[in-house]
This record gives structure tokens, sequence and C-alpha cells, in this order.
């Protein structure tokens, strides 16, 4: 049976770093790091019979503006819809249905996210970006 919780405490942190650790976005990704971003966001496990196959979250003021970060499922449990079974539930999630402005970065998976309703930026020279090399 798939699942999905917004109870943090459910959540397997090791797993969800092991993930991040290794992919474009969010590559050398440490644990205290992916503890942080839980702790700042509300956080989407997936589960399937009990055990965790992938995640999500989204940063928010719960009104005007939501970004959906970190979406993932573990290969083996992709191409059997449990992305769509996750992001419904993110769209559908009742402390976030006052948001008027849904973002997110993909470089990949613009099929599933069109699904949803998200299009690409509207006026995507209005948008500016800095980075930070803390580090």
């Amino acid at each position: 049976m798939i699942t999905v919780s917004t109870d943090k405490n459910k959540l397997d942190v090791p797993f969800i770093q092991h993930f991040l650790k290794d992919i474009y976005w969010a590559a050398g990704r440490t644990m205290e790091e992916v503890q942080v971003t839980i702790d700042s966001s509300v956080c989407f496990g997936i589960y399937l019979d009990g055990k965790q196959i992938g995640f999500a979250r989204v940063i928010t003021d719960y009104v005007v503006f939501a970004y959906l970060m970190d979406v993932f499922i573990t290969e083996e449990h992709r191409g059997k819809g449990y992305s769509s079974v996750l992001i419904k539930n993110m769209m559908e999630e009742p402390s976030l249905k006052e948001v008027k402005i849904w973002r997110l970065a993909t470089s990949d998976a613009h099929f599933l996210y069109e699904k949803f309703g998200f299009t690409p930026l509207a006026h995507p020279e209005k948008m500016m970006e800095k980075y930070s090399n803390t580090k």
C-alpha cells in the first residue's frame, strides 16, 4: 500500500541524504544540511508498505508563494506513478491550499509537473537569482 505523510518523525533522514548526496541538484549535501532543510520546510515522505521510497519538500509562506524542492522517487520505484501520487498530495495539502504562486526548477521532469498545471515562467525576464559560495 502506498501512503504519503507530512509527519517529519516518519522521515528516514539517512535515506534522504544518501539519495540527495549524489543527485545533480543536491550533490554533496551533508546529513546536517539535509536536517536543516527538513526542519525549515513542509516535508512529504512517500511510503510503500511502510518503507520510504521518495521525498519532497516545500518552502512557503503559506499564502503567497511556495517552492517545490528535492522531489525524488528511488530508481527501483520509478515508472509506477508514485511521483504523481506524491505531487498530487503536495498540491492538495490543506496547509498549502491558499498559496497563490507555486514554482520549481527541473532539468528533466517537465512532463510530470505539467500534469499539475506548471508552465514555463510567463516573465522570466523579471526573475533574478544569486548564488553564494559559503564553503
